[in-house]
């Protein structure tokens, strides 16, 4: 039985997303030293963690000379919607309202954000009134 391709990102996998994202970084060595600012890791693990994301389809490399440049193939926003999807399936039955109630439910927002959300809404409703 062929095994279910994950995805969603691990944490790890995540981390090194983050990094590409924010544009500053694309060989090993660059990935590694913006990552050793938080935690240490291996530079070996960094390579194959970059790989690992590159069989996955999430990033792209190119060779310069002996060098591999990695870039994402997918930006920030789109895994974002991908992964709220993703929860919404597996954690409240494919029904995003579900989500939205949970989240507005949660006692850790404040009224200005859930003012925030509600603006949001009303915005995708075309009920702007600013």
């Amino acid at each position: 039985m062929a095994r279910r391709k994950n995805e969603l990102l691990t944490e790890v996998e995540l981390e090194f997303m983050k990094v590409l994202w924010s544009g500053r970084v694309g060989t090993v060595r660059q990935i590694y030293a913006e990552l050793a600012k938080e935690t240490t890791r291996a530079y070996t693990s960094v390579a194959t963690t970059l790989k690992v994301l590159e069989g996955k389809g999430y990033v792209s490399s190119v060779k310069d000379d002996r060098t591999l440049s990695y870039k994402p193939t997918l930006s920030k926003n789109s895994y974002e919607q991908k992964s709220i999807r993703e929860m919404s399936k597996s954690l409240f039955d494919g029904t995003p309202s579900a989500l939205v109630a949970r989240l507005v439910e949660d006692e850790e927002l404040s009224d200005d954000m859930i003012a925030e959300i509600q603006n949001i809404i009303d915005q995708r409703l075309g009920r702007d009134d600013s």
